[in-house]
């Protein structure tokens, strides 16, 4: 079975907001990338660089909607990528739900491993982006082991 995932959470904040507090580095870099950073904003065709050290490669960004990214995977086959997928969905309160899946895993033991860690990173970010952007307090200062040492959260690291 190919690992894949898909974690979702509701953001009382208008789509703009919350789409903007992805694609705009600034605001990224305040509660997710917070060692290193973003490079850039997220614009179709580009490779940021989040953390000082993950190329990011952006797929697809339609406005308020879509995030399309790519990023290295892991395990035995080296030189492929797994797929990101962002969705923002508005909701009847005016509320965003925010949907991230990641898919294109390879099948071994390193790999599943990976997907597991990615699929705790990306839940992690989006408790952080909520905080953040309804509480203005950053969840991520200190939450990793690594991170608190000042250095982004890595397989060998966390």
């Amino acid at each position: 079975m190919t690992p894949e995932f898909r974690v979702s959470a509701r953001i009382a904040k208008p789509v703009a907001e919350v789409f903007d507090a992805v694609v705009n580095p600034k605001k990224l870099s305040g509660y997710f990338t917070t060692i290193r950073g973003a490079s850039a904003p997220l614009v179709p065709g580009t490779t940021v660089t989040w953390w000082g050290e993950v190329p990011v490669e952006v797929d697809e960004v339609e406005a308020d909607t879509r995030i399309v990214l790519r990023w290295d995977g892991v395990g035995a086959e080296a030189g492929y990528k797994t797929r990101i997928d962002m969705t923002f969905q508005v909701l009847e309160d005016g509320a965003t739900m925010v949907t991230i899946a990641e898919t294109g895993w390879r099948e071994d033991a390193r790999a599943v491993a990976a997907s597991y860690r990615n699929c705790e990173g990306w839940s992690q970010m989006l408790c952080c982006m909520k905080a953040y952007l309804e509480y203005g307090i950053n969840l991520r200062e200190g939450y990793y082991r690594s991170e608190m040492k000042g250095e982004p959260a890595r397989e060998d690291n966390i």
